[in-house]
C-alpha cells in the first residue's frame, strides 16, 4: 500500500506517518519549504529514511499533480492547511485558497489522474460554529454555521468532498475532527501555549501567561487517537463522513487550572488577558457526538484528557530542563 500525506511535517501528519509505517505502508509526504529547515522536518526526524518527502505547496497545483501522478497512491490524506483559526481572520484570502480551493485542486487531480485513490479530507469542528443540537452536541447532521474564515473554508472543502463522491464515484471521506492535541502541537495553539508557558513559569523562565477568551469550551482528544480514526475511515467498505470526538467538554479556564495545579502554582497570579488574542466572532462551545464512528468503525480513544495533558507537561519539563549544547546554533 502506498499513501501520500499532505502536511506530513505537522502534528497529525507525523503521527499518521508513524501509524502507516507500522502497518507496512510505503509513505510519501509533501513538505512546504521553510527558511528554517528545522521547522520542516522536526517532527519527522525519528523516521529516518523510512519516508519519501517532496517539496510542494497547496497553492501550487502543478507540484501536487506531479507528486500524485508519479506516486499513484492507494490513499491520499489531505492534512495540510492554514490551521490557526484566530490567524485566519488576518489572512482570509490565504485561508480560503489553501483550505478550500486547494481541496478542489486535489480532487480534480485524483479524478483525472488517479481515480482509484482513496481520499481523506481533514474537516473540522469549526465548521459548526455555535450551532448545536438541542442537547448541546454536534453531530454529522447538525447545521454548519461557521464563525471564522477558517470554518467557512472548511465547509466549502467538506461539500466538495461530498460532491466528488456523489458525482464521480470517488472514495472520498471527511473526518470532522474536534480539537486534538499532543506534545507535537504547535506552540501558538492555546493548549500548547498554556502548557509550555506554565512550565516556563514554574522554572523561572517567564513570569506571565497572556491569553484571550478563557471561557470558551472545547472537546479535546489526542492526535494519536484521531489519526487512527483517519486510517480506519479509508479501510471501511464505503466512503462516508464521520465526527471524531470524545464527547467531553472543558473550558480553557479548566485547562489552565489543571495545568497550574499539576505544577503546584495558583494560576490567577500569572494569567493576564489581552484582547488581541480574541476573535472578531467567538465560538463558545464545541462538543462532538462520535457515535457513528464508534459504531461503524469500532473506533474509541485510548487517551484520557488528563493523560494527554500530563504527557504535554512532561514533554516540556524534559525539554526545558535539558542543558543546551553551547556549540549549537539557536533559532
Amino acid at each position: 500500500m502506498k499513501a501520500v500525506i499532505t502536511g506530513i511535517s505537522g502534528q497529525d501528519g507525523s503521527y499518521l506517518a508513524e501509524l502507516l509505517l507500522d502497518k507496512g505502508y510505503e509513505v510519501h509526504g509533501i513538505v512546504r519549504r521553510q527558511s528554517v529547515a528545522e521547522n520542516q522536518d522536526g517532527r519527522l526526524k525519528g523516521l529516518g529514511g523510512r519516508i519519501n518527502t517532496y517539496y510542494g505547496d497547496l497553492s501550487d497545483p502543478l507540484s501536487l499533480q506531479k507528486i500524485i501522478g508519479d506516486v499513484k497512491p492507494d490513499e491520499l490524506y489531505n492534512l495540510a492547511a492554514m490551521s490557526h483559526v484566530r490567524i485566519s481572520f488576518d489572512v482570509p484570502h490565504f485561508t480560503i485558497r489553501n483550505n478550500a480551493l486547494a481541496v478542489l485542486d486535489l480532487l480534480e487531480i485524483v479524478r483525472r489522474s488517479s481515480p482509484e485513490t482513496k481520499f481523506y479530507q481533514a474537516s473540522s469542528s469549526e465548521m459548526f460554529g455555535n450551532s448545536t443540537d438541542s442537547d448541546n452536541y454536534q453531530r454529522e447532521t447538525t447545521p454548519m454555521v461557521p464563525v471564522s474564515p477558517y470554518g467557512c473554508a472548511k465547509v466549502m472543502a467538506f461539500n466538495l468532498v461530498r460532491h466528488y463522491r456523489a458525482a464521480y464515484g470517488l472514495f472520498t471521506c471527511n473526518g470532522i475532527l474536534f480539537n486534538h492535541e499532543s506534545p507535537r502541537r504547535g506552540a501558538n495553539f492555546v493548549t500548547q501555549k498554556i502548557v509550555k508557558t506554565a512550565v516556563e513559569i514554574s522554572l523561572g523562565l517567564r513570569d506571565e501567561l497572556v491569553l484571550g477568551n478563557i471561557d470558551s469550551e472545547r472537546d479535546w482528544g489526542h492526535s494519536k487517537d484521531y489519526v487512527r480514526a483517519m486510517w480506519m475511515m479509508l479501510q471501511h467498505s464505503k466512503p462516508d463522513d464521520y465526527i471524531v470526538a470524545t464527547g467531553e467538554t472543558r473550558s480553557i479556564r479548566d485547562l489552565i487550572q489543571y495545568v497550574f495545579d499539576q505544577l503546584g502554582m495558583e494560576w490567577e497570579k500569572f494569567v493576564r488577558f489581552d484582547a488581541k488574542y480574541t476573535r472578531p466572532e467567538e465560538l463558545s462551545r464545541l462538543r462532538g457526538d462520535a457515535t457513528k464512528v464508534r459504531e461503524a468503525l469500532s473506533w474509541a480513544p485510548s487517551y484520557t484528557y488528563t493523560e494527554m495533558i500530563d504527557e504535554m507537561i512532561n514533554h516540556w519539563q524534559e525539554k526545558l530542563c535539558q542543558t543546551p549544547d553551547p556549540n549549537m546554533v539557536q533559532f
